[in-house]
């Protein structure tokens, strides 16, 4: 197999033409604040869209989530284990260093020598790596140790640092030996300061405050077409109202996630516009099915009742999905039977629906030896996924009308991401966007029991199970054949629904609403980015 990505001419002489840039500031109220400027800090999309205003990847990728060009102009794989990248030549990052295959060499370094990040962020994309090779300053040859088809998109996701943030002599990918760095390893900090947030990126960091507002001023020398946005605000506004009534005042150019109830206001005023876009969020909760004993369950056998398949299933269809999209998400989202939406590569074509029964899911207690049910408290973010505090209560109400007394705890995601990776919870919402476009994102990342390279199962908080499963995702991912790794995939999906460890509730939409004058791109990633935000013609 060869694929070879070419840079459009279109891409080339970008500056000179484009359109003379307008002065203004960009006002955008945030419904979730990015936790850091750290690109590596946390694979987290509020993280990774406010990233990819000041980095670039190799590969980036458009709303529709099409892979074209970054900093490497094209790109081929021998059919094999090798792919062979050359990048964009006359770029520069913000502090005047030139771009070369000796930042790409670093930035893969500091993914497995960062420690200040969240759980296994970005190590599961470079973990893979048997060697990384320069033949010359815009080259880069990587070697996988396993087969990997999806290369350019994950490094899609990847944010390149400049090695001139730390000391160093030549870098090289020798881990063992620091990669040729002589002083320390950025932290998180450094980046959240300013000190280390260079990139090459449309966009460089004026200041980050948490909890009040990120500033970014835009990139005189940017590679691509000039931002119209002289500078741009971000601003965490949690809750909807708040962000609507900032629009309607004319506070905010843009807020993202506006109430799908408030909708109807929006379109009756002639001042404003808005999109809806669906995206590949699977919406979900995942279940402490290792241990013998979990924190918060509590039941009269002394035992863990979420290592029961059966009881497992009885959660499941205690839960109308269809109320749920309705009631909470005003129909702004779809239910999920599975954990991509039905027609992606690796998807089941008609996956079984599942129903709301809360007389089978009593039936299916008692037979469990739980007659009486148990105790339960469920664990969620209150400003993160879009209704997720609400929704969370409303599953906790459903677990209850069939006998598990269940409480809810929510809490800020700054504080609930670092105990989820400690695995402190028992039953933990959670929302995972497909950054492939296919099922082998959600099934590599979550149900795999952990590899020794750490390249699978690094968010298996769970303690989730199943050697068939292992085996069947472990042949997917490094299947270079479409139409083999989509039936290995299938297959995949299909155990891990069966086991019942991760149920999943619904596909959230991306929403934005916005100033008439502006046009606004929706993206299936939900990003919220400025370079989604033009001058509407």
């Amino acid at each position: 197999m060869l694929i070879t990505i070419l840079l459009g001419a279109s891409m080339l002489g970008a500056n000179m033409l484009s359109a003379p840039a307008m002065a203004q500031t960009l006002r955008i109220a945030l419904a979730s604040e990015p936790t850091a400027v750290d690109p590596h800090y946390h694979d987290l999309t509020p993280n990774n869209a406010l990233a990819m205003h000041i980095f670039d990847g190799l590969v980036l990728q458009d709303e529709k989530q099409a892979l074209r060009p970054g900093l490497a102009a094209s790109w081929e794989n021998d059919g094999k284990n090798r792919w062979t990248f050359k990048l964009r030549q006359g770029v520069t990052f913000t502090n005047g260093k030139p771009f070369t295959a000796e930042d790409v060499v670093f930035t893969f370094c500091r993914t497995l020598k960062n420690e200040t990040k969240v759980s296994g962020s970005f190590a599961d994309i470079t973990g893979n790596f048997a060697s990384v090779e320069t033949p010359d300053a815009h080259t880069l040859v990587i070697n996988t140790t396993e087969p990997e088809p999806l290369l350019p998109t994950l490094l899609s996701g990847l944010p390149i640092l400049t090695a001139s943030i730390v000391e160093h002599g030549p870098i090289s990918y020798d881990v063992a030996k620091n990669c040729g760095v002589t002083g320390p390893w950025p932290a998180v900090n450094n980046f959240n300061d300013g000190t280390a947030a260079i990139g090459t990126g449309p966009y460089k960091l004026k200041s980050y405050v948490r909890g009040s507002a990120i500033e970014l001023e835009r990139n005189p020398t940017y590679w691509g077409p000039a931002e119209p946005w002289a500078s741009v605000r971000f601003v965490p506004v949690t809750n909807a109202g708040p962000r609507l009534a900032g629009l309607l005042a004319g506070d905010y150019d843009v807020i993202e996630n506006p109430a799908a109830r408030d909708l109807a206001r929006i379109k009756g005023d002639k001042r404003f516009g808005h999109v809806i876009t669906p995206s590949t969020r699977v919406i979900y909760f995942q279940l402490d099915v290792g241990r013998d004993q979990s924190p918060f369950v509590k039941a009269e056998d002394g035992k863990n009742p979420l290592k029961d398949a059966r009881v497992r299933k009885a959660m499941s269809l205690a839960i109308d999905r269809d109320a749920i999209v309705k009631r909470i998400m005003d129909g702004a989202a779809e239910p999920a039977y599975q954990y991509l939406p039905t027609g992606m590569s690796g998807t089941l074509a008609n996956p079984p629906k599942l129903a709301y029964d809360p007389a089978a899911a009593k039936k299916l207690l008692a037979e469990a030896g739980y007659p009486n049910g148990f105790q339960l408290t469920l664990s969620s973010t209150n400003d993160r996924y879009i209704n997720d505090s609400q929704i969370t209560q409303a599953v906790a109400q459903y677990l209850t009308q069939i006998g598990i007394k269940t409480e809810v705890d929510a809490m800020t995601r700054a504080i609930y991401f670092p105990r989820r990776a400690k695995k402190e919870f028992s039953v933990a919402l959670g929302g995972w966007g497909s950054g492939t476009g296919e099922a082998a994102s959600f099934l590599r990342q979550w149900p795999p029991t952990p590899n020794e390279a750490k390249t699978l199962g690094g968010s298996n908080y769970g303690g989730y199970k199943n050697d068939e499963f292992d085996k069947v995702i472990r042949a997917a991912v490094t299947t270079l054949d479409d139409t083999k790794r989509a039936e290995l995939l299938q297959q995949a999906m299909t155990l891990v629904l069966a086991d019942g460890a991760f149920i999943p509730l619904h596909f959230e939409s991306g929403i934005w609403a916005f100033k008439s004058e502006l046009a606004v791109a929706g993206r299936a990633d939900q990003f919220m980015l400025a370079m989604s935000v033009k001058p509407a013609k």
